[in-house]
């Protein structure tokens, strides 16, 4: 592969947090984008990171933001590897300043996730995933190797949720399971919260972009011992639209 290194992976994510945090707790600086989702300086100021970083590395793989421009589907259908790269996922909690947004970079083969990176600059946690590199989290100067929730007990299952998109489709989903707790996470944390162990699911209903979830799915995906496959996940990328209409990840069994 002639892709960066995990390592490189994660220093650019932290690079492109601390630009971000450079406007945390900024007042004012926030505009509407044509979906009506927000967008601030610090999105446009990792993104600016991210992709000079990016293509630094290597000018041949193509790259798809949610700050940058859309590529037209007929010029990237044939693509076989490019990155995805969401510069601020969580922008709401980026505003309410509770820490819980993330930086978000993946690099795509073959419409799947194979190297990731999830930062949280507020809080300084940073996941990293590569598929036969295994997941892991970094904190406080200590990184582990991450496996994944175990079998739920007979108490039922722990569900991590959005904390900003509720939904009436999550509630008649989980209608139709025995729930023993539910926790909620911003951005792409709540996969970092399955990919640990700490929550046996996280079902999210409703439309998220690519460049939403490839980094975390990524940790979910090799969230696994030393020599096992990967776990399954149903997420499909590079789709005509670079929407997902729902997922749910995790084991509820």
């Amino acid at each position: 592969m002639t892709s960066a290194s995990l390592d490189q992976l994660g220093a650019i994510a932290r690079e492109a947090g601390a630009a971000a945090m450079r406007f945390y707790g900024e007042k004012g600086g926030v505009e509407l984008k044509a979906d009506r989702s927000p967008v601030t300086r610090a999105d446009r100021a990792a993104h600016d990171v991210i992709v000079r970083s990016l293509t630094s590395l290597d000018l041949g793989i193509p790259l798809i933001s949610e700050e940058g421009a859309v590529v037209p589907y007929e010029e990237r259908r044939g693509w076989t590897r490019f990155w995805l790269v969401d510069p601020l996922d969580g922008t709401k909690e980026f505003l309410q300043q509770n820490g819980e947004f993330t930086v978000n970079i993946a690099l795509i083969e073959n419409g799947e996730p194979v190297r990731g990176v999830v930062y949280a600059p507020a809080i300084d946690v940073l996941y990293s995933a590569g598929r036969g590199a295994g997941s892991w989290k970094h904190e406080a100067g200590a990184s582990r190797r991450l496996l994944g929730p175990g079998a739920p007990g007979p108490e039922g299952i722990v569900v991590v949720e959005s904390r900003s998109h509720p939904s009436a489709q999550l509630e008649a989903f989980l209608a139709t399971i025995k729930v023993a707790r539910r926790v909620q996470a911003g951005s792409s944390l709540k996969f970092g919260v399955v990919a640990e162990g700490k929550a046996h699911c996280y079902p999210r209903f409703g439309p998220t972009h690519d460049w939403d979830v490839a980094a975390g799915d990524c940790v979910w995906r090799n969230a696994v011992p030393e020599g096992a496959a990967e776990r399954a996940s149903p997420i499909v990328y590079n789709t005509p639209d670079l929407l997902n209409p729902g997922f749910v990840i995790g084991v509820l069994s």
